[in-house]
């Protein structure tokens, strides 16, 4: 019986070749290069990710200041604007006082006795005084007799038949009105004419 070297089979079972390493389908061989390649990159994203906290971090620190400014800026508004609405009459209080003493010094002068003429002239005295800081501060009266009925700036109490003033003219004023720094604080209370009377 012969010896047989070449059995089936024999060639999977012996002795290997470099053909052995040869790779499954699908399967890539594996090179060093690569694992530095990817070492690299991973690298340079958590280098990239240190750098976006550190920026992060900074543009939070720059908002919560920016926060704390703001804040204190709308603190120190209302503080300001408390204290302005405070003192805001403060000149206009100063030039009355002038006024005050007037009245005062008029009540003492009424007091022995003075005369009516007297009285008459220290009253209008006052009142030109008062009128005069008043109108040192914008304020501006409203006394529109003989005038065209102006119903943003006149109170019509009522209307009455007129020989001297024409139709729709303010022919009596009954109370001044009053405008400051040209806005209207009251109308002037006004009597207007129908013009002549009708038979």
């Amino acid at each position: 019986m012969e010896n047989q070297t070449d059995q089936p089979g024999a060639a999977e079972n012996g002795p290997t070749t470099g053909s052995e390493h040869e790779l499954a389908e699908g399967e890539q061989e594996f090179d060093p290069r690569d694992a530095a390649e990817v070492d690299s990159e991973l690298m340079d994203l958590q280098n990239a990710l240190g750098q976006a906290e550190q920026e992060l971090s900074e543009h939070r620190d720059a908002m919560l200041r920016m926060q704390a400014e703001m804040e204190n800026l709308r603190k120190r508004l209302i503080r300001d604007l408390e204290r302005s609405r405070k003192f805001a009459l403060e000149r206009v209080m100063s030039d009355l006082l002038p006024v005050v003493d007037s009245l005062e010094r008029g009540l003492q002068a009424g007091a022995e006795a003075a005369t009516v003429e007297s009285l008459l002239e220290g009253k209008a005295l006052i009142l030109k005084m008062l009128g005069k800081a008043l109108e040192d501060h914008g304020l501006e009266s409203i006394d529109p007799l003989g005038e065209r009925f102006d119903p943003e700036e006149h109170e019509a109490m009522t209307m009455q038949p007129s020989e001297e003033y024409a139709e729709n003219t303010v022919m009596e004023v009954l109370q001044k009105g009053f405008r400051l720094h040209e806005r209207l604080l009251r109308p002037a209370m006004v009597i207007v004419s129908k013009g002549p009377a009708t038979d």
